[in-house]
């Protein structure tokens, strides 16, 4: 198998790669990383083979305040145009569909713990997504949501977010949850956000978040599925 080089964006320091460094580093593949809040130093588009854009507390229309913004929205949209696998989590998912055209929004509900998602028909069928469960818990850590942009295949819902995910393409995927989700990362986003866990319908407490962090043995096996399946596209 062809030694993949994955490219990412990190947008601060306490949400890393989770579960995918692990993946990654197990397959043997490159890693390297532009740390959007250290440096701005991309790599030629050439030079890599997937481009992965983490999450973030920052919204994507905060680019007066994040000025790297705009120069990050281009790269991603070049690594589109250039075919290169592109994967979005959370914010990352956010920014690609902007990217895309489509409008990044306050969701009605916050949404921040473990809450089903659910495969749409499409998602059912897509070439990455094909052998999952129709239905599964994930970690959710999110205001924001999206449209799903004009050309786009809506692939997964939740009761309180109907746009979960989508692809373009079928090599660009955009997920609004966090199925990299682990122990160590799972401590650093708490101990940075811990504010946001207000009360709301579908903001679960600290403990009951804790609590169900065992999910992660079925979201990091449903994530080596579809990161397997998109390393031979």
């Amino acid at each position: 198998m062809k030694k993949l080089r994955i490219h990412y964006l990190q947008h601060v320091a306490f949400e890393n790669l989770g579960y995918i460094e692990d993946w990654a580093l197990h397959q043997g593949y490159e890693l390297t990383v532009t740390k959007l809040f250290e440096n701005f130093e991309l790599p030629n588009i050439q030079e890599i083979d997937w481009l992965i854009i983490l999450g973030g507390p920052m919204g994507v229309e905060e680019e007066d305040k994040f000025p790297w913004f705009k120069a990050e929205k281009a790269f991603i949209k070049q690594a589109i145009d250039a075919k290169k696998i592109v994967l979005g989590i959370c914010l990352g998912a956010q920014l690609i569909a902007e990217v895309l055209g489509g409008k990044v929004y306050k969701n009605k509900e916050k949404e921040i713990g473990w809450f089903d998602v659910n495969l749409t028909e499409e998602g059912k069928s897509h070439v990455l997504l094909k052998d999952l469960p129709a239905t599964f818990s994930v970690f959710h850590w999110h205001g924001d949501t999206f449209d799903i942009p004009d050309g786009a295949q809506h692939l997964m819902y939740s009761t309180a977010c109907k746009n979960q995910a989508f692809s373009y393409q079928n090599h660009v995927l955009a997920l609004q949850f966090h199925l990299e989700i682990g122990p160590e990362l799972l401590k650093n986003m708490l101990s940075n956000e811990r504010e946001d866990l207000t009360k709301h319908p579908f903001v679960q407490t600290e403990e009951r978040i804790i609590h169900e962090l065992t999910n992660t043995v079925e979201t990091n096996a449903i994530f080596k599925n579809i990161l397997d399946k998109a390393a031979f596209l």
